[in-house]
C-alpha cells in the first residue's frame, strides 16, 4: 500500500477499532512528515484516539518498511521521536539476517519503549528462520493471492497459515501470534484466517476502495471493475519494470490487474524501454491510463472481486467485525 497507506487511512481504521499502518517502504524521506501529521489527526480531541495516545504515550498506529531499501538510521530517528506503536518488516535482501539490526536497535533504542515488531513471511522454513533469530512480537503469514508485492513463489493461505502454525508449535515458537494476509477482504475471510490457526488478518485491497485511500479515482475504479481475480490478475515483475523502479531481490514480484503494459510485454514480447515510455504517455491521460485497455499499474489480490463499493475505512473495519461475530454465532448454533 506504498503511497496509499497514508495518515488518513492508518489513523481512521485504528479508530475503528484495527491497526491502522503507516507505508513508509523502502524510501524513508517524508517519514518524519508523515508521522507529524499523524500526531497531528491523532491529538484532535474528536479523534477517538486521543485518550489512547495521553495514556500510553505511543501513536496508535504502526509503520511498514520494504527493508531492502529502508534507511535504517533515519528511519529510527523518525521512530524515536514519534513513536508508533509497531513496526512492520518487509522484504529484506537476506532472511531473516538484515533485519537483526533493525530488531536489535528497535528493542534498545530509546528506554520504556518497545514497537511490537511485525515481520512479514511468505514461507514455512522463512517463518521458522524468522522466529528463532528474531522472535518478533507477530509473524504476518501472506499467501499468494495478496495484492501488491510478495514472494514469487508462495502457496495461499489456506496451506500455508496452518503449516507455519503446526510446524511453529512443534519447535516450540507457537507462542507467537500469526496473522494471515493475502485473499481476505471480509469477515468470511477473516473467519477462515481463524479457523486456519492465525490469531487475525490483514487486509489491503479492501482498503485500496476506502474513502481515505491515497489512490486515483482511476485506480479505485478499477478495483471496483474487476471480478474473477484467480484470472484477472497476475504475478509479475512487469509492473515494476514498466515504472522504472529496481532493487527487489529476485524472489518477490507484484500481483496486479492484467492491463496493455502486461499484455504487450509478455504476449507481445515488447522491450521494457518502449513498454516504460508509453506508461509514462499514458501518465499524462490521468484517470483513463488505467482499466484492461489502459497501462497503469493497479496492485490488487485475488480477492479483488468481492470489493464491490466504496466506503470508509470504519466502516470496513466495523463492518468486518461485525460479519465475523455473526459467522462465528452461526457455526456455534
Amino acid at each position: 500500500m506504498l503511497n496509499i497507506a497514508l495518515p488518513a487511512l492508518a489513523v481512521s481504521v485504528s479508530a475503528a477499532g484495527g491497526l491502522g499502518f503507516l507505508a513508509a517502504g523502502f524510501d524513508v524521506s517524508s517519514l518524519e512528515e508523515r508521522l507529524q501529521e499523524t500526531l497531528s489527526l491523532v491529538s484532535q480531541p474528536n479523534s477517538g484516539l486521543h485518550h489512547i495516545y495521553q495514556e500510553r504515550g505511543t501513536l496508535p498506529i504502526g509503520v511498514g518498511f520494504i527493508n531492502w531499501g529502508a534507511d535504517l538510521p533515519r528511519a529510527m530517528a523518525a521512530i524515536e521521536k514519534y513513536k508508533p506503536c509497531a513496526v512492520w518488516l518487509f522484504a529484506p535482501r537476506s532472511q531473516p539476517d538484515d533485519l537483526v539490526p533493525w530488531v536489535e536497535q528497535l528493542r534498545s533504542r530509546v528506554p520504556g519503549y518497545q514497537p511490537q515488531i511485525w515481520v512479514q513471511v511468505g514461507l514455512v522454513a522463512e517463518a521458522v528462520a524468522v522466529a528463532k533469530v528474531l522472535r518478533p512480537d507477530v509473524l504476518v503469514v501472506q499467501g499468494s493471492d495478496a495484492g501488491g508485492h510478495g514472494l514469487a513463489q508462495s502457496a495461499s493461505v489456506l496451506t500455508l497459515v496452518p503449516e507455519v502454525c503446526d510446524t511453529l508449535h512443534a519447535q516450540q515458537m507457537g507462542q507467537i501470534p500469526i496473522l494471515a494476509a493475502g485473499g481476505i477482504v471480509d469477515g468470511r475471510g477473516v473467519t477462515a484466517a481463524l479457523a486456519l490457526g492465525a490469531s487475525g488478518a490483514v487486509m489491503g485491497t479492501r482498503f485500496l476502495a476506502s474513502l481515505e485511500a491515497n489512490v486515483a479515482h482511476g485506480y479505485q475504479a478499477e478495483i471496483l471493475r474487476s471480478t474473477d481475480g484467480g484470472t484477472s490478475t497476475v504475478r509479475s515483475t512487469v509492473y515494476d519494470r514498466v515504472r522504472g523502479i529496481a532493487g527487489w531481490p529476485d524472489r518477490y514480484n507484484g500481483r496486479g490487474v492484467i492491463n496493455q503494459s502486461y499484455i504487450d510485454a509478455v504476449e507481445k514480447h515488447m522491450g521494457d524501454d518502449e513498454n516504460r515510455a508509453l506508461y509514462e504517455d499514458e501518465l499524462k491521460k490521468g484517470d483513463m491510463g488505467w482499466g484492461p485497455h489502459g497501462r497503469l499499474t493497479t496492485y490488487a489480490g485475488t480477492a479483488v472481486g468481492l470489493v464491490r463499493e466504496t466506503m470508509s475505512a470504519a466502516d470496513i473495519v466495523q463492518g468486518t467485525s461485525q460479519e465475523v461475530s455473526n459467522i462465528i454465532g452461526q457455526l456455534g448454533q
